[in-house]
């Protein structure tokens, strides 16, 4: 006999802000039933909705829940477990939320009520929902579910063209702050970096159109050859004397900028033994400069 195919969900979303604009567009695209979505703001559900075909716009979030299988929350963190208590679920239904810091446990009434639980978060920024549909084929999925609504989701990621990894319960304030690395931290090491260069007199736009090529080239490295391989620089070769010259220009600066650049320069060792490009040896006399700086 042949196997049937499964019925594919109805899928809904409460919320209708640039995540939720996000994916549900992007599974729209790929043939995914979006029925409906919901959000305080009406104009925002109608924007949602006008680019998916019979996909129905309200402010009630109980009319998501009734004509949905798979149930979308992207509102805001802090009104995820509010959402979550305020409806009324049902057996079979299954309820995510796209949060990356907060647990899945504040979906409990809805899995006391007999709904399957899980997460889903797309690893992107979303400060634009078109540059996130654009951005989204190639962008990891972290999801956090039990079989076999983690089987179901991983269906979903990949017809968005995204790569999935697993979250084990209890550990996703960790995945999302270990994510600000790669994202917002990266932007605040731009800035020191331009305000470094502001003390000589070089503009923040200027600086900042100069450090991005330098940024896309880092990243194109790592993508090509792996972390430690794609180190370069002063801890990629262990330079001391450029270190030395480093050490000596910040301290004019002041304390904050020393201390950041020798916190950071201290991690960045361990990297470049990895690489070889230098041995314990030299590794110890760039710590002990390194200490020696911060501690005055």
């Amino acid at each position: 006999m042949q196997r049937q195919n499964p019925i594919p969900p109805r899928i809904g979303f409460i919320g209708a802000g640039r995540v939720a604009k996000g994916l549900a567009w992007g599974l729209a695209q790929s043939k995914h039933n979006i029925t409906a979505a919901a959000s305080r703001s009406l104009a925002s559900a109608e924007q949602l909705a006008a680019r998916i075909a019979g996909c129905r716009a309200s402010t009630d979030a109980q009319d998501v829940v009734d004509s949905a299988d798979l149930v979308f929350i992207t509102v805001p963190d802090d009104a995820i477990a509010a959402v979550a208590a305020s409806v009324r679920w049902r057996q079979g239904t299954a309820v995510v939320h796209c949060s990356g810091a907060t647990e899945v446990s504040v979906l409990e009434p809805a899995a006391r009520a007999g709904a399957a639980i899980g997460g889903f978060h797309p690893l992107q920024l979303f400060a634009d929902p078109d540059v996130a549909l654009a951005g989204l084929p190639g962008c990891t999925v972290a999801i956090e579910a039990a079989a076999p609504l983690s089987s179901q989701l991983e269906l979903l990621a990949a017809a968005l063209r995204c790569p999935t990894i697993r979250l084990p319960p209890g550990c996703r304030a960790r995945y999302h702050a270990g994510a600000h690395y790669a994202a917002g931290f990266v932007i605040t090491l731009l800035k020191e970096a331009a305000d470094l260069w502001q003390t000589f007199g070089v503009s923040r736009e200027d600086a900042v159109r100069a450090l991005l090529p330098l940024l896309r080239g880092t990243a194109a490295g790592v993508e090509r050859s792996g972390l430690a391989q794609g180190l370069a620089g002063t801890y990629s070769r262990g330079d001391v004397g450029t270190l030395e010259k480093h050490l000596e220009s910040l301290s004019r600066i002041g304390p904050d900028a020393l201390h950041l650049y020798c916190e950071l320069a201290l991690r960045s060792i361990t990297l470049g033994l990895e690489r070889g490009g230098y041995d314990e040896h030299r590794a110890e006399e760039m710590r002990a400069l390194l200490r020696a700086a911060i501690k005055g």
